[in-house]
């Protein structure tokens, strides 16, 4: 037995040498795993191992940026034309002729899938590289891919000549932290002069994030989305309607499905729009899987990559939208009105368990369903016993996978068919996020609700959001609330003004301000604070008088007593942009605190309670 078992881990390690590499990667220095596809694993460069034998803590502070610069495992092979077949995740087309483009497959990986009589149509549900490492890695390969192509890849479609003798349903997303929305106002330059737009049905994304700060605040916020629309002056698109929604969270999905069907007889396709980062992949995928789409559509149609780095989107993604005959809306109503009688007692133990982690992640909690679904026949498992034994003199014998077959569209099923389109999200301009890299990003974006921190300010006093922001209490006469909205992972630091400028030069780009990340070398490349003086005149004690937008990095409500004068200096980061937001998204925003910390200008922080759309309360507590 004592010579059985090193001869059986010799044969392991040769079936399976990636392994052994695995774990004495994770061993050096008990840093993260770097990924690499286990079929086509790249032969360690001289720089990899210079990288790997270099001191500790220079490993550890250019790691981040070492992540983003990292190129792509596997070897690109010029002379093998593209394949025609689009990316399951991002829709570019799949190739494995330059590693740098969109698309791109390890020739290895892309040969052996295009194997086979079908040729290249084997392809057909695959994703590219990057693809497969923003959904389980969180890790974005930088491609060359400039912000311009995605506005020609969403001008081009909405040219195209209308079908069905109508124009096309323009459902376009934004993200209400982001008001005023910088995209909306370039829309009608996307739009060609010949095919004028049925209508545009504008949604407001990510109101889970949000607290409520009074009674009455999502009507309070579909307003600010309305003043947004007419400041955008769309000229030529008639606003069909304005919709709050969570698509993470499915809270006004429902009815967001509904006004879509509403629009099927005075509309042709629909095409998703917006800017980078509003959740137009989210929407795509949690509307492939309701009753807007056809029934069918969900395992015939793989769904969007979802990733906080922008740009995931790149060519044009669909799904057939199902006729919503008056059968179907009557099916539909009843079974709505069926679930706003459930109580949450009376749902599975999955659903509960589902709709408490949501409840965790957002204020505002939706139940997305399906009336229509078709029914699956079971599977029968081939099972070969011969194939799982060998003799301890011969190598394990791996079985050919037979390649599953994939729900495929009729003619007649396509043909008349209207389809909703996800578009590239089009970059924005003087944003922060595209100052930061990858690891960055996931913490200047919030994923999860936003809980408001409060402080009281003296004149002299300084706030810093992170290192991304900074705002100046310079002259007032009586102190005045703070109240900060970003991500709770980012830190938020209160300096006096005398000794700011030193804290910012010392802690920048260390833990103490978090981000960016990466010490010394990081903030050399990364652009000063630029001021900008902002004079604001109080309300009341109870309602702010305006929002600083620190860009996209969050923002900070000013609540100062009625007919205070303030005279406050923000700065960000060169080439982004500051805006002013009166009045404020949430005026009543300083009311969510505790009780004030002794010794500091912080007060305590509270989260307000959740709550679940069309589900029926049972009044426990």
């Amino acid at each position: 037995m004592q010579r059985v078992v090193p001869a059986l881990l010799a044969r392991v390690a040769r079936a399976r040498p990636w392994a052994l590499l695995r774990r004495r990667s994770a061993a050096v220095g008990g840093e993260e795993e770097p990924f690499v596809f286990l079929e086509y694993e790249p032969e360690p460069s001289g720089a990899a191992a210079a990288a790997a034998a270099a001191a500790a803590p220079r490993r550890e502070r250019v790691r981040g940026r070492e992540q983003r610069e990292r190129g792509p495992a596997g070897r690109p092979d010029p002379s093998v034309p593209p394949s025609g077949v689009s990316c399951s995740g991002c829709g570019a087309e799949l190739q494995c002729r330059d590693a740098a483009a969109p698309g791109f497959v390890p020739a290895e990986k892309y040969q052996s899938l295009s194997e086979g009589p079908a040729g290249a149509a084997g392809l057909r549900g695959a994703v590219c590289q990057r693809c497969w490492l923003l959904a389980h890695y969180g890790r974005a390969l930088r491609l060359r891919l400039p912000p311009e192509q995605h506005r020609l890849v969403v001008s081009a479609a909405l040219r195209r000549p209308p079908r069905h003798g109508r124009g096309p349903l323009l459902l376009y997303l934004l993200d209400v932290m982001e008001l005023p929305d910088p995209v909306l106002p370039q829309l009608p330059a996307l739009l060609g002069p010949d095919v004028p737009a049925a209508g545009l049905l504008v949604v407001g994304n990510k109101v889970d994030l949000l607290p409520a700060d009074s009674p009455g605040h999502l009507g309070r916020l579909r307003q600010r989305v309305e003043a947004a629309c007419a400041q955008a002056g769309l000229r030529g698109v008639p606003l069909v309607d304005v919709r709050l929604v969570s698509a993470k969270t499915g809270f006004g999905m429902e009815g967001l499905v509904s006004r879509l069907q509403r629009s099927w007889r005075c509309a042709g396709d629909v095409y998703l729009l917006g800017a980078t980062n509003s959740g137009k992949s989210t929407l795509f995928n949690t509307l492939l899987r309701s009753d807007y789409c056809k029934s069918r559509a969900p395992d015939a149609v793989d769904r969007a990559t979802v990733s906080p780095w922008p740009g995931t989107t790149l060519n044009l993604l669909k799904f057939p939208i199902i006729n919503p005959t008056c059968d179907r809306i009557f099916r539909r109503q009843e079974r709505l009105k069926e679930e706003v009688t459930k109580t949450e007692d009376q749902l599975s133990s999955e659903e509960k368990k589902y709709l408490n982690r949501l409840k965790k992640e957002g204020y505002l909690v939706g139940r997305v369903g399906r009336t229509f679904q078709q029914q699956k026949s079971s599977r029968l498992v081939d099972f070969d016993p011969d194939m799982l034994s060998y003799s301890i003199d011969e190598d394990p014998r791996h079985s050919p996978r037979k390649r599953e077959e994939r729900e495929e569209f009729t003619y007649n099923e396509v043909k008349d068919a209207r389809w909703c389109f996800d578009t590239p999200g089009i970059v924005k301009e003087n944003c922060v996020l595209n100052l930061l890299t990858e690891k960055e990003v996931k913490l200047v974006l919030p994923t999860h609700a936003i809980i408001p921190r409060t402080f009281i300010l003296k004149p002299g006093m300084v706030l810093f959001l992170a290192a991304l922001g900074r705002v100046d209490y310079l002259q007032g006469e009586k102190p005045a609330w703070f109240s900060v909205m970003a991500s709770n992972l980012l830190p938020v630091r209160i300096s006096t003004l005398s000794n700011a400028d030193a804290l910012y030069e010392k802690h920048a780009g260390q833990e103490l301000l978090k981000v960016p990340m990466g010490g010394e070398e990081r903030m050399k490349e990364f652009p000063p604070l630029v001021p900008q003086d902002i004079t604001l005149k109080g309300i009341g004690t109870t309602e702010a008088v305006a929002d600083i937008k620190l860009s996209s990095a969050g923002w900070v409500a000013v609540t100062a007593h009625a007919e205070e004068k303030l005279l406050l200096r923000a700065y960000t980061p060169k080439g982004t942009a500051l805006v002013v937001r009166e009045p404020p998204l949430l005026p009543y925003i300083s009311t969510i605190r505790g009780t004030r910390i002794p010794g500091t200008a912080a007060y305590r922080t509270k989260k307000p309670p959740s709550l679940v759309e069309n589900l029926k309360t049972t009044g426990k507590k």
